[in-house]
């Protein structure tokens, strides 16, 4: 079962995705992590990423394409994919359905953690708090969350067609969000 989660930075995308690999035994596909990977391990695309990210430019989807090909066509991931904040962009959309077509997979569930910028407000700031994160800059989370909303916004028309596509408050408390996508995958 693949299964993509959407929802602006503080939604708990990944605290959902992380519980969805456990309970479908799925490999979760982060290209923050992916990208940071490249980085630390110093090769030819991780150079590239630092060069992009140095002349104030997101990482090309090409670069982001090519990383998602290698886990889209691996065999022992195969149906046990768990997108998380991928794909960006429309071109990427498309591109993730090549790839699946290609590798004979397909989306099952589509989940959108929605949450208004004030309660994503609270939670920074409440986590700044309890984790001491320095990385939680206010602004930066602000800024962050508008952009996300912005690039989105087009990919999540283009998937809300699809009739596995599913809104949730993510203003829910976690279990509350857990045990609605739980509904959804019926596991």
């Amino acid at each position: 079962m693949n299964i993509i989660l959407f929802g602006p930075p503080g939604a708990g995308k990944g605290t959902q995705a992380k519980y969805l690999v456990k309970k479908i035994n799925g490999y979760q596909v982060s290209t923050g992590d992916m990208l940071r990977n490249e980085i630390k391990k110093d090769t030819i695309i991780g150079k590239k990423i630092i060069e992009n990210m140095n002349d104030g430019k997101f990482v090309s989807d090409e670069i982001v394409n090519n990383l998602i090909s290698e886990i889209v066509f691996d065999d022992k991931k195969k149906g046990k994919l768990i997108f998380d904040g991928y794909p960006r962009s429309l071109s990427q959309a498309k591109n993730l359905d090549l790839f699946l077509q290609k590798s004979d997979q397909k989306i099952e569930f589509i989940f959108f953690l929605n949450v208004n910028k004030e309660t994503i407000i609270k939670r920074i700031e409440k986590r700044k708090i309890l984790e001491n994160r320095s990385d939680d800059d206010l602004d930066t989370i602000i800024k962050r969350y508008d952009t996300y909303m912005e690039m989105t916004k087009p990919v999540l028309d283009f998937y809300s067609k699809n009739p596995n596509f599913h809104e949730i408050d993510g203003a829910l408390e976690i279990d509350q969000i857990t045990n609605k996508i739980d509904a959804f995958l019926q596991v």
